[in-house]
């Protein structure tokens, strides 16, 4: 168990970034990748992943690797450049400080995978997207921190399909057409959007499949079943990057997470505005997004719990 930071890195819940919208802003490349203290330890996990389910975590379609090569390569000069504190150069090559030989651990079979080497560079995980006839497909993908979704289910379909659990994103919507003409418009600037979640525990690796969705939208279980937010919620937030690669013309989709104890909140210095902020999203919520989060059984005491913060601030 790592030792938490004091405070949440990223709050998109105080209605900046509003739940089931597309919501992308302009980003500036020097602040591509994110690093923080938990470097390590996330890499960590990522090489536990890596040895144990290899085929959950890395997927590719014949004929990706030179895309992939571009991720590597345009990764190598950002850490250079920008984190040489944490990322020292050999040559053209770039390794993390105090994480030996990180290559040799991956499986026999994606040592010669660009994106599975560069998967171990950051925290972040990298999801290639390529277009095709059917629209922009996934096409390659190291997701290692998945938020409540299967790499392998989503694995070689386009965004109308990728998106189709999530309520007003399915084939044939407005959001799913507007997210296909974003991809197609993308050029050499790059955009992030933040999305958030509330779960049980502090695990990066939160998969979920198809079918294990739609049976927790109809048993709708709770997730604290003793009743104990304070020690078991935590807020998880992910911060996504798009970034059109100039050569290839694929896209790199980066999901950054971040997690922290729901409690965590009360140490912010806004800490009242936040949790008033947090209860009137998950209050605004209908049926449908309820049940996509996994929040009907909790959400009441979720908000009576952020309510209690907020008038205690």
């Amino acid at each position: 168990m790592t030792v938490r930071q004091p405070t949440p890195t990223h709050t998109p819940y105080d209605g900046s970034s509003k739940l089931f919208t597309i919501g992308l802003k302009p980003l500036e490349l020097d602040h591509w990748i994110e690093l923080d203290g938990f470097l390590l330890p996330h890499l960590a996990e990522k090489q536990r992943l890596y040895a144990k389910i290899p085929e959950k975590v890395f997927v590719e379609e014949h004929g990706t690797r030179d895309a992939q090569r571009e991720v590597l390569d345009l990764l190598v000069a950002h850490l250079a450049a920008k984190h040489s504190a944490t990322h020292r150069t050999t040559g053209s090559d770039v390794g993390v400080v105090g994480l030996d030989a990180a290559v040799d651990r991956l499986p026999a079979a994606l040592r010669e995978a660009p994106l599975a080497r560069a998967s171990l560079l950051v925290q972040e995980d990298l999801i290639l997207m390529r277009r095709g006839d059917d629209g922009w497909r996934l096409a390659a993908g190291s997701l290692c921190f998945p938020s409540s979704w299967s790499l392998q289910e989503k694995f070689g379909k386009p965004l109308q399909r990728i998106h189709a659990p999530v309520p007003g994103f399915g084939p044939g919507t407005r959001p799913a057409e507007v997210i296909n003409r974003m991809f197609d418009g993308l050029q050499g600037q790059a955009v992030e959007r933040f999305n958030w979640s509330i779960q049980a525990g502090d695990a990066l690796y939160h998969p979920l499949s198809n079918g294990e969705r739609m049976d927790r939208a109809t048993s709708r279980p709770t997730r604290f079943p003793d009743g104990d937010i304070n020690a078991h919620a935590f807020i998880r937030v992910e911060r996504q990057t798009l970034r059109k690669l100039p050569v290839s013309r694929d896209i790199l989709f980066t999901i950054r997470i971040h997690l922290d104890p729901l409690a965590v909140l009360a140490r912010h210095p806004g800490r009242a505005t936040l949790a008033a902020s947090f209860a009137e999203q998950l209050n605004a919520l209908d049926q449908a997004q309820l049940d996509y989060k996994g929040l009907t059984a909790d959400r009441d005491r979720l908000v009576a719990f952020l309510d209690g913060m907020a008038k205690a601030a």
